[in-house]
Order: C-alpha cells, then sequence, then structure tokens
C-alpha cells in the first residue's frame, strides 16, 4: 500500500466510524507534513497530534493579537478569548503529554487526553454562542475539535492491542 494510500484509507475509515469527523480535513491536513508521504500508522497519529499542537499554538498567538487590539472587541468576546487562552495553553500542554505517552506505547491515556483538548475547542466556541456574540476563533476551534478528534481515531486504529482483539 503506497503511503497516499494509507492516509487517504485512514482519513476515510475515521469519516465512516464519526460523523463529525471531516475527510476532506484529513486528507489535506496529512499530507502537508512531507514525512506523512513515507509514514506508517503510528507516524500519521503523531502527525495529527503535531498539526494539533501547530493550531494551538497558532491560535495562542491570534487570542494575543486580538487581547491587544481591545479596542475591537468588546469586554464580553474578552472575558471569552482569556478563557480560550486558558485552554488553548492546557492544551497544548496536554498535546505534548499525549505525544510522550504515546511514544511510550501507552495508547489509552493520549486517547483520553485528545479527546479533552477536543472538548476545549468546544467549549470555547460555546462560551460565545452562550453569549450570543461572533466567535473570532470558529475555524481555529474547528480545526483543532478535527485534527484532535482524527488523531484520537488514529491513535485508536494503530493500538496493537485493539488490533489484536
Amino acid at each position: 500500500m503506497s503511503p497516499k494510500d494509507l492516509v487517504d484509507q485512514t482519513c476515510q475509515k475515521c469519516a465512516n466510524q464519526s460523523k463529525i469527523l471531516s475527510y476532506p480535513l484529513c486528507s489535506t491536513s496529512l499530507p502537508v507534513i512531507p514525512v506523512s508521504h513515507s509514514a506508517n500508522l503510528q507516524g500519521l497519529a503523531l502527525i495529527a497530534m503535531e498539526l494539533a499542537l501547530e493550531n494551538v499554538t497558532s491560535t495562542i498567538e491570534t487570542i494575543d493579537k486580538l487581547l491587544d487590539d481591545e479596542t475591537v472587541i468588546s469586554s464580553i468576546v474578552i472575558e471569552n478569548l482569556k478563557d480560550c487562552m486558558e485552554m488553548y495553553s492546557d492544551g497544548a500542554w496536554t498535546i505534548v503529554n499525549s505525544i510522550g505517552a504515546f511514544l511510550s506505547g501507552n495508547y489509552e491515556v493520549p486517547v483520553n487526553w485528545m479527546s479533552s483538548v477536543m472538548e476545549s475547542a468546544s467549549t470555547c466556541q460555546q462560551g460565545f454562542v452562550d453569549k450570543r456574540v461572533k466567535s473570532p476563533l470558529t475555524t481555529e476551534n474547528y480545526n483543532l475539535f478535527q485534527l484532535s478528534g482524527i488523531a484520537v481515531c488514529i491513535i485508536q486504529m494503530s493500538n496493537p492491542v485493539a488490533r489484536a482483539s
């Protein structure tokens, strides 16, 4: 099986297993990392976690810029952005620790931790919805949710214990 086929089949399987995961996002995100073209399933799981970490890092920068320009946003948005900043900062550490756990051969812990990162992205978005204000982080939250979900799916697929049963 060619690496392109592995990415495509993996993304298709994840999208088929979950109505919330986006095949197009998966199939266009993973190949952006050049090593994906020669990666196995475990490598794809690491790539998905790395992409989620890149998303978190760039979103933290975006939040910083938005908070620096308080003239453009309301106090409600500022409050939500600060909450999101905390969630994204926690998410960065969670993803780094998930990568470490995964590399040590532990598959269950990163599944739980990456699922919590998905929840953080949803919670950040919901904070704006609840206050009836437009979220300046809709795209970032969606992408983090998707990338974390893709990572969870691939981690579960690459778990040798789960595959053996």
